[in-house]
């Protein structure tokens, strides 16, 4: 009887290794060198490092789905950040705060996220093989709508009570809104200080849930038809699953978690910038998730952490250390904005390369097979 062994590692030559892991490494040297520049004290590092890991990781984690259906680099997700902001504006209105004010958020943007969700996969099932510059554009599309409604549309159609939330017109909204009574609700909640860094333990709960769902979800039939999709989705609909069907439902369920994550992200700030809180959260969550070693075709857990850890340390020093080699601290500013579409960019590179490759041995193989058999014959 054979035995499968325990474990199945593929061997991989250092170049391979090196080229697979070349985002990453070649972020892992920029924090080498920036962070003895920036001058930072560790306890400081470690406990803006732990704050921005709370506040940013629930919205990479939406994008881990989406991967799975092979339907790329969600850069829809802001439109669950729309719908967050949407449910935030409301619940300050009402005036509920603290832990019952983000749980009603949660629950008010819900529907609003399924509704995005459900236009955004329907567009991008109609634009297959090209889901991530459908996304990209569907920003600037239900950008306008959102910039519509906070504008024109509350204050005069939606009820706004609190003229606080007004501009002096009597409608549309301020730039600023004020979150402070909801204010690190969730991290202050169950936070334990642990050599002088403070560790959010409720917010790492609730991201440690979304972990868990993760985890189960590739196991269920739905995942399974997600991943079949993702590999094929020819075979995929050849073998009976319902492709658009199970592509909508993870471009649906990715949006409603980034909702989700946008108001955790909200609730750490203590402020909304009404206009424009959303506009980068897209680009960042998905350099961040790249830096992490994910890839246009996969993308684990752990990519998540490690990328959220490499490129928010990067983000916390490269201001000091432009400063220090420069003078000037704009420098780092401006390098990290850099870096985060770069990253962007070299990753999409890469992944056009190797898929152009993989085709192009596929067909040298075919060639050779056709020729061996005409010499056979």
């Amino acid at each position: 009887m054979n035995k499968k062994p325990l474990f199945n590692f593929e061997k991989k030559s250092l170049t391979d290794i090196l080229k697979d892991n070349s985002v990453t490494l070649m972020f892992v040297l920029i924090c080498i060198i920036c962070v003895p520049l920036s001058g930072l004290s560790p306890s400081y590092l470690i406990n803006e490092v732990v704050t921005r890991v709370g506040r940013n990781t629930f919205l990479i984690l939406s994008l881990i789905i989406p991967i799975m259906a092979g339907m790329g680099l969600n850069f829809g997700m802001t439109l669950g950040a729309m719908a967050g902001e949407l449910a935030i504006i409301f619940v300050v209105d009402w005036q509920i705060w603290g832990i019952p004010g983000v749980i009603l958020a949660m629950i008010i943007s819900i529907p609003f996220s399924v509704i995005l969700g459900l236009f955004c996969g329907a567009m991008m099932n109609k634009a297959k093989g090209r889901e991530m510059i459908t996304g990209y554009i569907m920003n600037f599309f239900i950008g306008g709508v959102y910039l519509l409604l906070v504008l024109y549309v509350m204050g005069t159609f939606i009820p706004i009570k609190h003229a606080a939330l007004r501009i002096p017109r009597g409608y549309g909204l301020r730039n600023t809104i004020n979150l402070i009574s909801m204010r690190q609700c969730l991290d202050d909640a169950l936070q334990i200080t642990i050599g002088g860094v403070k560790i959010p333990i409720l917010t790492f709960m609730v991201i440690g849930l979304l972990c868990l769902f993760v985890i189960w979800f590739r196991k269920t039939k739905l995942g399974q038809d997600m991943r079949a999709v993702g590999q094929d989705m020819n075979v995929a609909r050849d073998a009976g699953i319902k492709v658009e069907r199970t592509r909508i439902i993870a471009i649906v369920i990715s949006t409603v978690f980034a909702g989700f994550g946008m108001i955790i992200y909200l609730q750490n700030m203590g402020t909304l910038s009404t206009y424009n809180a959303h506009a980068q959260i897209g680009m960042f969550s998905i350099a961040a998730l790249l830096v992490g070693g994910a890839s246009v075709e996969k993308a684990s857990i752990r990519n998540v952490f490690l990328g959220v850890v490499l490129f928010h340390t990067m983000f916390i020093v490269a201001p000091k250390a432009g400063a220090a080699i420069t003078g000037d601290s704009m420098i780092g500013e401006h390098f990290r904005v850099f870096v985060s579409y770069g990253v962007i960019t070299i990753a999409l590179v890469m992944y056009e390369t190797n898929k152009r490759n993989e085709k192009n041995r596929r067909n040298k193989k075919l060639h050779s097979a056709k020729k061996e058999g005409t010499d056979n014959g």
